[in-house]
């Protein structure tokens, strides 16, 4: 696993993003679950009981893409940074309004940014030897 990039941040970013989702969890008590103001995750952060499943379910995608095989940690890679890419973008235009059915903020949107980032620099371009498409 350490050999390859694409398997080493699908592990670790997994193990964030679930452990993110969990203690998000901390921040939403009496917060309703798909409600446009959320808590503060670590007072900056915001969160809703929605988005806290999301980074759960994301962070699994990743964890097991990156214990699988290479070339499943980096097709998840790519598609978690493009969803990241989009979802931090749009997310500038739906603050304060009743589409940010995730309570997202501007903190959540660069971090989503950076997150995508990283995932789609190493899915692009680390192992290249190895295709994410399916063998035919």
């Amino acid at each position: 696993m350490t050999s390859s990039p694409n398997r080493l941040v699908a592990v670790i970013f997994g193990a964030v993003y679930i452990l993110v989702g969990l203690l998000g969890f901390t921040a939403t008590a009496g917060v309703d679950f798909l409600a446009t103001d959320g808590g503060l995750l670590l007072g900056i952060f915001m969160v809703n009981p929605l988005h806290n499943i999301a980074h759960l379910l994301i962070g699994a995608a990743l964890l097991i893409g990156g214990l699988s095989n290479v070339r499943a940690a980096k097709g998840v890679n790519i598609v978690v940074g493009a969803a990241y890419l989009l979802l931090g973008i749009v997310g500038f235009f739906i603050e304060g309004s009743a589409a940010n059915i995730l309570a997202l903020n501007a903190a959540d949107h660069f971090l989503h940014l950076g997150s995508a980032i990283v995932l789609l620099g190493v899915g692009l371009a680390a192992d290249k030897q190895v295709s994410t498409r399916a063998a035919v």
